[in-house]
């Protein structure tokens, strides 16, 4: 149906409609924010909600003090340490389950037992580059949790992760945002923090194949 549509695209785009948000929902739109948070990084179905187009928005309009920054920070770095948590649990309870079968095609046991190994070894410096990367960050987490992680490093990392994350992108939109020449290009500069976003990911990409 064609509201459904419009509902599902609002929400995928909230960055662009904040103002609109902000408007009609007054207060409730901390809730929202938290929940866009918590889902974008607790939910591996839903990794194309807005992620840090939306937190460099969510700075912009703290520093016209239509939203109040310090309860935008304590409610977006609790969604961002949730949302991890969750994922994380969900992998250690879906990847026995996923991986029991020693014969599976694309779920070989093996593959847990090298995902545990590269994240014990590399878990930490994985865990928090990965906030930074869209979808990679949705994952993270969850495959973490698949790998058996040990919680307590995971929660490390997953916390300093989440508040540098969240402290990065909506401090710089508020020391930015406003910027005249940043505001009348705002879709312009959403698209450049998802490239930027996704820029390690990219680099990485060509030097494994250079090693290769």
């Amino acid at each position: 149906m064609e509201w459904i549509k419009s509902f599902v695209d609002f929400f995928i785009h909230l960055d662009l409609h904040l103002s609109v948000v902000i408007q009609h929902c007054g207060g409730w739109t901390y809730v929202i924010l938290f929940l866009i948070v918590f889902c974008e990084t607790g939910l591996v179905v839903t990794p194309i909600l807005p992620g840090d187009s939306l937190l460099f928005a969510v700075g912009a309009f703290s520093a016209i003090s239509l939203l109040n920054l310090k309860m935008v920070l304590i409610i977006l770095i609790g969604a961002a340490v949730a949302g991890d948590t969750l994922n994380y649990w969900i992998g250690v309870w879906l990847g026995p389950r996923v991986f029991h079968q020693e014969k599976s095609r694309f779920f070989k046991k093996e593959y847990l037992v090298r995902t545990h190994e590269f994240y014990e070894r590399y878990g930490g410096k994985a865990m928090i580059l990965a906030r930074f990367v869209p979808i990679v960050r949705t994952f993270a987490p969850f495959v973490a949790g698949v790998g058996k992680m040990r919680y307590g490093r995971f929660l490390t990392y997953n916390v300093i992760g989440g508040i540098a994350w969240i402290l990065l992108l909506v401090l710089g939109g508020y020391f930015f945002g406003n910027i005249p020449l940043i505001k009348h290009n705002f879709t312009l500069v959403i698209f450049a923090i998802v490239f930027i976003s996704i820029l390690p990911g990219i680099i990485e990409y060509f030097r494994h194949r250079s090693r290769k």
